[in-house]
């Protein structure tokens, strides 16, 4: 059910990330990436970029209106921002395939290669199983020395999924969170990272979509103590950067292993 891609990058020991927080426009992928374009060239210098969760539409469940192809114009205009500002960019968007619409989050390099998570865990309380297919793999990409596990917002819920089983680095979560459980998302996001003595990359959206759900964002980048590197105010739109030490998260892991000591098991489709 696991798998790894290698990104193809020389390895490093620290990886400089930039999240965005930003408002998203109801069902409209052309203005969405007018209005993320700034902030792109915000983040320049960044080697990875993470972008919410459906950040060409929102999280509507008018999946057969918002789909995308992965040669559809969100995606070519995405490698195309890569390719300019030199980095790795990673979001998600309802993306048709033969096999139906998915909530994908995709990574997307530089030089055009293109890996994809395909979200797990559907949101059934919006009615998202009804109107998604569901992702049956678990992702880790290997960039620059890291290895990173690909997650989407109601992924967060289920720690299973995401248990470290000594094979990755640093989580990313990408998400739609409503205000009314920001106290959920933030707690959840400490515990990934302590449970799992990783970084975790939690990137949510602010303002308010068609359905009159608000969002406060509460973005966040913590170390493997569950401690914030930085984080940007609640309803802040913005750019959010930090620069991860690999080494430091390594020499943790050697002085307090507690993963030596967890249970073992098999993740399955099931």
């Amino acid at each position: 059910m696991s798998q790894n891609v290698t990104a193809g990058q020389v390895q490093t020991d620290s990886l400089d990330v930039a999240l965005i927080q930003t408002e998203l426009i109801w069902q409209d992928a052309a203005a969405n990436r007018e209005l993320l374009q700034p902030l792109l060239w915000q983040a320049s210098g960044a080697d990875l970029i993470i972008l919410p969760e459906t950040f060409n539409s929102g999280f509507s469940m008018q999946s057969r209106q918002i789909a995308e192809t992965m040669q559809g114009p969100t995606l070519q205009w995405l490698q195309q921002q890569a390719q300019q500002l030199g980095a790795v960019i990673c979001g998600s968007m309802a993306v048709s395939t033969d096999a139906g619409i998915f909530n994908r989050l995709l990574w997307v390099q530089p030089e055009g290669k293109i890996a994809y998570y395909d979200k797990r865990h559907l949101f059934r309380m919006a009615g998202e199983d009804q109107h998604y297919k569901q992702g049956q793999r678990r992702v880790i990409v290997e960039f620059k020395g890291f290895r990173l596990l690909l997650q989407v917002c109601y992924d967060l819920r289920f720690p299973v999924f995401s248990r470290n089983q000594n094979d990755y680095d640093a989580v990313i979560y990408v998400a739609n969170w409503p205000a009314a459980r920001s106290r959920i998302w933030s707690t959840l996001l400490q515990a990934r990272a302590i449970e799992n003595q990783a970084f975790v990359l939690g990137c949510n959206r602010v303002g308010q979509d068609a359905n009159g759900h608000a969002y406060s964002g509460d973005s966040v980048i913590l170390n493997y103590l569950g401690e914030p590197l930085a984080e940007l105010a609640p309803g802040e739109a913005g750019v959010l950067r930090c620069r991860l030490d690999l080494l430091a998260l390594q020499q943790f892991r050697r002085q307090f292993p507690a993963g030596l000591d967890a249970d073992t098991f098999i993740l399955t489709a099931e």
